[in-house]
């Protein structure tokens, strides 16, 4: 198993290295200089290239990959173009936003989906075990935006609960506050990603069911819960696994939409706004920390299925 994490590991390492070298060739390949951003339009062609001295882009493609490369050594991101300001250092901040706001919004998905989707499962010959995958099917259809915004209209505008939208200044400073401002963006995400969860759980569960082990627990004197609880529920979240790490990587992703419907100061934000600024160094911040975060989510889950899974682990061993 350790042999196996290592090799994980380095293949993890090798993507990252990977992506780090796309994203920058990729961002390059774009027309035109982000020097342009910084001096703005009418800038004589002396300010432009006092700009592009500044911030490097008047050097070869070469020189800066090497210097790009070297940064990433010493788990330097670079500077702002814009602010100056250290990118590492934003994203830091940024990530107190995004990093509660999509943990949170998984565990309430799984607190939502887990149980939803053994019922639907095991009710799936009833009326009710219809309607729970009925929906399901419709929160899968359901645009995040969209919710939020629904939830936005109903709780903020109509009933004055919660705040629309935004974040303190003073951050969890002022934990009232701040809890207030996540609880719609984590309910929007919790609530589209326990529609899609449900229905891997409840597909998983329905294979347990009908598989030859339980019903020679039941043979050898289990009763039916007992036979769910001791051998299905175990069996069936080894698929159901990969898939949460799916989803947790999607739910990073997805924080940019969400983030933007309830004006939170997180990844998203900051890399829409680098986007508009042609801020390189902001952008690669972000996608990179954002591909980290997806590819240990995926390495996690692909360790969590061996240890709950002993034929992987065998296989893992040949």
């Amino acid at each position: 198993m350790l042999g196996y994490m290592m090799r994980r590991l380095v293949i993890l390492l090798l993507s990252l290295f990977i992506a780090a070298i796309v994203l920058f060739v990729l961002l390059r390949l774009l027309p035109g200089d982000p020097a342009g951003a910084l001096v703005g339009v009418g800038a004589t062609p002396e300010q432009i290239a006092a700009a592009q001295a500044q911030i490097g882009s008047d050097q070869p493609l070469g020189v800066q990959f090497i210097t790009y490369l070297g940064d990433l050594a010493r788990f330097d991101l670079g500077k702002s173009f814009v602010s100056r300001a250290s990118v590492l250092d934003e994203i830091s901040t940024r990530l107190s936003v995004t990093l509660p706001l999509a943990l949170t919004a998984f565990a309430l998905a799984l607190l939502i989906a887990v149980p939803m989707g053994i019922l639907a499962a095991v009710k799936s010959d009833r009326w009710s075990g219809l309607v729970l995958s009925v929906i399901s099917q419709i929160g899968i259809a359901v645009p995040v935006f969209w919710l939020g915004i629904l939830l936005v209209y109903e709780f903020a505008l109509n009933l004055r609960w919660l705040p629309s939208g935004g974040f303190p200044l003073r951050g969890y400073a002022d934990p009232g506050r701040a809890i207030e401002s996540m609880v719609l963006p984590v309910l929007t995400i919790a609530i589209v990603m326990s529609a899609s969860l449900m229905r891997y759980v409840r597909a998983s569960m329905l294979e347990v069911l009908n598989s030859d082990f339980i019903r020679t627990a039941r043979a050898l004197g289990d009763s039916y819960t007992g036979a769910l609880i001791r051998h299905g529920i175990r069996n069936a979240a080894v698929p159901v696994v990969a898939v949460l790490g799916i989803e947790l990587s999607t739910t990073f992703l997805g924080a940019v939409v969400v983030e933007q419907v309830f004006s939170l100061p997180g990844m998203g934000s900051m890399l829409l706004l680098g986007i508009q600024q042609r801020d390189y160094p902001n952008i690669q911040g972000v996608l990179l920390v954002t591909t980290l975060l997806v590819l240990l989510t995926g390495f996690l889950a692909d360790i969590i299925q061996r240890l709950l899974d002993p034929r992987l682990r065998h296989e893992a061993r040949r």
